[in-house]
């Protein structure tokens, strides 16, 4: 199976098909979920230093921290902005 990876901005990326979500960090929960993911050694901080705007959550529940828009993320998923039903399963 050939991994396509997403650009999660400066440089990083990730495997796509193991995003479970890419959600907005400014709600308590997202908080919670974030201070939870640093004490459990599960958070990686992708933003070099910029203020955080999207959490990616994956499927080994480690939460990653990006500088880049959760709908710019969302939309690189699939440029032409449909999404596979493959994708979703």
């Amino acid at each position: 199976m050939d991994p396509t990876l997403l650009s999660i901005g400066f440089g990083n990326f990730l495997i796509s098909r193991r995003v479970i979500a890419i959600v907005s960090p400014s709600s308590a929960p997202m908080r919670r979920l974030r201070e939870e993911a640093r004490d459990g050694k599960r958070l990686i901080d992708a933003t070099q230093g910029r203020r955080t705007r999207s959490v990616i959550i994956t499927d080994s529940n480690h939460v990653i921290l990006s500088a880049i828009q959760s709908e710019t993320i969302a939309q690189r998923f699939a440029p032409d902005g449909t999404i596979r039903s493959e994708d979703l399963i």
